[in-house]
This record gives C-alpha cells, structure tokens and sequence, in this order.
C-alpha cells in the first residue's frame, strides 16, 4: 500500500472539487461532524490551524461559526490555495509541506482531515503537529479506516494506507498527545461502501464519485444524517469508512 515516489494528491482535481464539495453528501456530512466536534469536544479556542485545507472548503465552514477567531491554513498545492484564498480571504494562508512544519505552541486548535493518510511519513507530521498545538489545545483528526477496504479507489486517491484504529491511537500518543474522543463514521453505510469498492475497477476514476445522480447523493445524505445524530447522542460506533479522532496536549 506504500510507494515512495507518491504524490500526496492529484494537484488537477482541485477545481473538480471545489465545483462538488458545497452539494457532495460526504463533504456536507463531514463538515457538520467537524463542526459538532469543535463545538462540543474540545475547549474554547481563539485559533485554528488547518493542515491540508484543500479548496477551503472545511475552513470555509469554521469561519461561519467563529468569525472573529484567528484562522490559518497550509496546502501543499499552490492549486488548492487560489480556491481557498477565494472562499476565506481573511484567513492567512501558505503553501506548506506538513512534514516541515516547525512551529512550537502556536495554536489552540490543529487539523488535519483525510490528509495524513496522503503521507508516507505521518509520524514526523503527527509529531511537527503535536508541537504546533498550544498546551492544553487539541489536535482533530479524520483518517480513512480499515486496511480491508482498501481498493483502486485508494490507489487513485493517493492514499498511502488507511488506518486501523488501534494505528492511530498509538501513533498520536507516541506524538506526545492524550486521546479523548474518537469514533468511527460513515458507518451505517459501510455494506454499500465495501461492495462499491470491491466491484471498482483498474480503470475506475474516483472523481466520478463526486457526480453521483442527485436523488442517490440525496438518499445517502440521508443515512449520514441519521448517523450523524446518533453520534451526537453518544453513540460511538465501532466500524466505519473514516475515523473521527480528537487528541489534547498536556
């Protein structure tokens, strides 16, 4: 599942995604589960860093909810940024490779979703992000999850693994973090995503996933939703396509 040479994400599909993103049940889903998380999973915060924040889609989202709070974002592409620089211009926001980030106790808040996963070196990452976080901050984090559901559509992601939770736990305690919160999602629709991913093909293009028919991307929405709030009741299920994983530094 590994390759050295690997980019850590298709640089050209930057404006397909910020085309989909805003009417997509999977972003739509994650961004109110993010959203929920900040809100009542971690202390009140007067800065956020997101590591990996694409077109701004998810920052986009952070602003509408904390406008008056300090807000950066770093992308390895230059691509993604000229998206997000639209969509926040008032957040401060850099080109960064992660595995270089070398701030000390910057932020009260550090995020990184579904982009370690991109990395070969998420150690070092996770370590240069435990670093950035303020004492007493958290570091919040969505990672694939399951090594079983591994597919083409991995390989076309440029997904260097998918995470078991029992991997991530231990890697962000060995970054010098405390886990708090941690649940899996897309949960309920984890039978249709195995056989969806067992059925794709070497020619598969994930992209096309993000032009689903409307009344198909209505009807999953749906069941995220019903997830989404048995999540906030307190439900942690123990299997899903992502993980959801709140940490704090000491």
């Amino acid at each position: 599942m590994t390759s050295s040479d690997r980019s850590p994400f298709p640089s050209s599909s930057y404006g397909q995604l910020a085309q989909a993103e805003s009417g997509h049940w999977w972003f739509k889903v994650r961004n109110k589960l993010v959203l929920w998380a900040l809100t009542k999973k971690v202390r009140p915060f007067n800065s956020l860093l997101e590591i990996g924040c694409g077109t701004g889609y998810v920052l986009e989202g952070i602003s509408r909810v904390w406008p008056q709070i300090e807000l950066h974002g770093s992308e390895y592409f230059e691509e993604g940024l000229e998206y997000a620089r639209k969509r926040i211009p008032t957040a401060q926001l850099r080109q960064l490779d992660a595995t270089q980030l070398d701030e000390v106790d910057r932020y009260d808040v550090v995020s990184a979703f579904d982009v370690i996963e991109h990395i070969e070196q998420d150690e070092t990452v996770l370590r240069n992000l435990a670093r950035a976080i303020r004492p007493g901050g958290s570091l919040v984090l969505t990672v694939p999850q399951h090594r079983w559901l591994w597919s083409q559509v991995d390989e076309y992601a440029c997904h260097v693994r998918r995470y078991s939770r029992a991997e991530l736990v231990e890697k962000v305690q060995r970054a010098g973090l405390q886990v708090s919160y941690v649940s899996s999602f897309v949960s309920l629709l984890i039978p249709l995503m195995w056989l969806s991913r067992k059925r794709a093909s070497k020619q598969h293009d994930p992209m096309n996933e993000l032009n689903i028919p409307r009344w198909l991307n209505r009807s999953l929405e749906t069941v995220m939703q019903i997830e989404l709030l048995l999540i906030k009741t307190g439900v942690r299920f123990p299997i899903g396509g992502s993980l959801l994983m709140i940490a704090t530094k000491p």
